[in-house]
């Protein structure tokens, strides 16, 4: 059964963080609209969440995969192509997130770090409030 890729991470416009809830097997964000609950399903949501990031790794993948390679410590040529790799099949691994989810102390970590996503009543994405990485002193 597909869970919402981003419980716990979605707020409506009154900053009110939305609930999940189950129409047969399909996950939906429950925005509370003047009283009225309205069921949107979470994988219209999750794809333009999952839309935005892609955008904004989208001319980075060389730096992005060689950060990754550091952090991991294994900074080797071999580790950064496999993460390269990895990053340019990013649709491929967005549809694989939307099956398996994201696990729940890893959604938990996003939130202490500050991501999160604002949506209307009709689920569209208002804004993506994310963790910024600290300036380089060189700028």
């Amino acid at each position: 059964m597909r869970r919402a890729l981003f419980e716990g991470l979605i707020a409506d416009e009154n900053d009110n963080v939305v609930t999940v809830a189950y129409v047969g097997e399909e996950p939906c964000y429950v925005v509370n609209d003047a009283g009225f609950n309205r069921h949107i399903s979470s994988e219209d949501v999750d794809r333009q969440v999952l839309h935005m990031l892609g955008e904004q790794i989208e001319g980075h993948e060389e730096e992005i995969s060689q950060q990754t390679a550091k952090m991991l410590g294994q900074e080797d040529i071999f580790t950064q192509a496999m993460l390269l790799n990895q990053i340019k099949q990013m649709d491929r691994q967005f549809e694989t997130l939307l099956q398996t989810g994201i696990p729940a102390d890893a959604r938990a970590y996003l939130g202490m770090m500050g991501f999160k996503v604002v949506i209307d009543m009709h689920g569209e994405i208002l804004r993506v409030d994310q963790p910024s990485a600290p300036a380089r002193d060189d700028e």
